[in-house]
């Protein structure tokens, strides 16, 4: 009776854990700290340990990270405070470094860089090691400024995980702000030894946007690895009108289980029969430009932080200013909690 009792019992507990859904517990809100760091372009964040975390910024001279200390409410969730601890960086010039990823087990950085789609290896001051992922070459297929935005690495399961902005020459048309086409992209794993593992098929939402535009950018921004092979993906819109006043950035957190889905073949063809990764809507959230909010954040990197004292997470979000561009955008945190 006593094995049967324990038998039932795993077997809940099992048949839970591949239920477990990441839940909205409240959004914190978003703030900047003018003063305490420099105005940027930062487009990738991960944990690296304790309070500390990596950020890469897309136009910084050379490629490496910043090294932020980012206070966080250990009740609330809120951002009490971020610090620049400084710039670790190599010789190399900045090839547009959009994602970052830290893997504990070596102590390295790997970042991935928009312009060639090639994700390195850096160790704990900047310098590249020489060592790079293996990336299929469907994604040299890449349209203009569409390629790896995201990184992350899940612990977990040893994977790393990137996809591409938007849709692949040949894969389709790429959303614009006229058109509704839905993005249709490829999510990659690689392993531990940086060679690819599994591809996925992915379709964004259709764009929000219905006019003209003298900016525009609809894509899939970031990635984040939680628990139990998920991750969430950050679809985010910008859309900008010829006098700025309108803009918004909107932003949807999905999460997806990649492990349940059916694989492609690396470079296979995207159709009609293709079977896309299932996703679920966390939350989703607008930031806007009008004459009263001046909130519009584009935000491009995003990571797990610390866990809070009732056993909820947080998630934290930075957005790229373009340099605190016209005086207007801002480097903003956002904070996010999710159990």
């Amino acid at each position: 009776m006593q094995t049967r009792l324990v038998s039932m019992i795993l077997i809940l507990m099992c048949s839970y854990a591949s239920i477990a859904q990441t839940m909205l517990v409240k959004d914190c809100g978003q703030k900047a700290f003018p003063g305490k760091i420099p105005p940027g372009n930062y487009s990738g964040i991960t944990h690296v340990g304790g309070d500390e975390y990596a950020v890469v910024s897309d136009k910084s001279a050379t490629d490496g990270f910043f090294l932020f200390r980012i206070d966080v409410d250990s009740v609330s969730g809120e951002i009490k405070n971020v610090e620049n601890l400084g710039f670790w960086g190599d010789s190399l010039k900045n090839a547009d470094c959009e994602g970052i990823a830290y893997r504990p087990s070596s102590g390295t950085f790997f970042i991935s860089r928009e312009c060639d789609n090639v994700i390195s290896e850096y160790d704990s001051i900047g310098k590249n090691t020489g060592r790079k992922m293996n990336v299929p070459d469907v994604y040299k297929k890449c349209a203009g400024n569409y390629g790896f935005e995201s990184l992350a690495y899940d612990e977990e399961s040893h994977l790393f995980w990137t996809i591409n902005e938007s849709t692949l020459n040949g894969d389709g048309e790429c959303a614009t702000s006229l058109n509704h086409v839905r993005n249709v992209l490829r999510l990659q794993s690689f392993g531990d030894n940086l060679q690819p593992v599994s591809q996925y098929a992915y379709i964004m939402d259709a764009p929000m946007a219905d006019r003209k535009s003298s900016n525009y950018a609809m894509g899939v921004s970031e990635i984040a690895a939680l628990d139990s092979g998920r991750l969430l993906v950050l679809e985010r819109e910008f859309f900008v009108p010829s006098l700025k006043f309108g803009a918004f950035v909107r932003c949807k957190l999905y999460e997806i289980e990649p492990g349940k889905s059916e694989p492609i073949p690396f470079g296979g063809d995207i159709g009609a029969n293709t079977k896309f990764v299932d996703k679920r809507l966390v939350y989703s959230f607008v930031t806007r430009l009008t004459l009263l909010d001046w909130s519009v954040a584009n935000y491009e990197g995003m990571c797990l932080g610390p866990k809070l004292v009732d056993g909820s997470r947080v998630l934290i979000l930075v957005s790229d200013s373009q340099d605190n561009y016209g005086g207007v955008l801002k480097d903003w945190f956002r904070t996010i909690i999710i159990r």
